[in-house]
């Protein structure tokens, strides 16, 4: 399927690993110009060079979880069709230890990073009458996970936010949108599993298996999914396509919610 992005310029920032880099690789592979951005210069190169290996890509070395970062990026690319806010932390820790500095670090980097890139973008997209803003939240939004509560929080924030953003759109071909994931493969993810379930020197598999059976229990799927699963969804709502979905949150989480949201 022609997802109708060729020449599209996207930006997909948190986009060196994980399901930031799977995005991009997807829009490169539908036409689109993707800057990728991220904090280390030898992971946004790595990055960069399979990206391009697919089409059209460059870096930007930025971090929008700060202010500087985040004007830095903007300097370097002043207009985009489309931006993904991928950008984003988790812990496990239990509530009575989350510290109020651990509170504002996660708001900073998950909901205000996207907030200074669309405060930029997002009124140039009006103005041209097209353009995309998608969150990249989580099934954590609307199921919040008792080990993490305030990066549930913050998910929940972008939900928020992008059906805000898209009441602005009456009228455009503009949309706003959230995805959200449910636990995704990635190295990070598990290390997290490792930190949580009970027999930490179990094999990968059953790792994951305990996770799924105490911890996301209302999953249908009972597996991690792959990032590649994710980019498909992200890139059909970039895609001109995509059209009439607009102030969704969008669940590609494996059937962990289990009511209609």
């Amino acid at each position: 399927m022609d997802l109708q992005l060729t020449g599209k310029t996207a930006l997909v920032t948190g986009s060196t690993a994980g399901i930031g880099l799977a995005i991009a690789e997807r829009f490169a592979e539908e036409g689109a110009h993707v800057i990728l951005c991220g904090r280390s210069q030898a992971k946004l190169d790595e990055a960069v060079k399979l990206v391009a290996a697919k089409g059209i890509a460059r870096g930007v070395l930025a971090d929008p979880a700060t202010a500087e970062g985040a004007e830095a990026l903007i300097t370097a690319v002043p207009q985009v069709d489309i931006l993904i806010n991928n950008l984003g932390i988790y812990e496990a820790k239990p509530f009575t230890e989350i510290t109020d500095d651990d509170w504002r670090h996660l708001f900073e980097v998950n909901v205000i990073s996207g907030v200074r890139l669309t405060r930029h973008y997002f009124p140039q997209m009006l103005a041209a009458n097209w353009g995309r803003v998608i969150f990249i939240a989580s099934e954590s939004a609307l199921v919040i996970p008792q080990e993490m509560i305030h990066y549930g929080m913050t998910k929940t924030a972008q939900l928020a936010i992008a059906r805000g953003l898209a009441e602005q759109t009456r009228g455009t071909k503009v949309t706003v949108n959230s995805v959200m994931p449910g636990p995704t493969r990635s190295e990070g993810i598990v290390e997290f599993i490792r930190s949580v379930v009970d027999d930490k020197d179990a094999p990968e598999a059953d790792r994951e298996a305990e996770f799924f059976a105490k911890m996301r229990p209302l999953s249908l799927i009972r597996r991690l999914i792959d990032a590649d699963e994710v980019a498909a969804q992200v890139a059909l709502l970039a895609s001109p396509l995509g059209a009439v979905t607009n102030g969704a949150a969008i669940r590609v989480e494996g059937g962990i919610v289990p009511t209609i949201a």
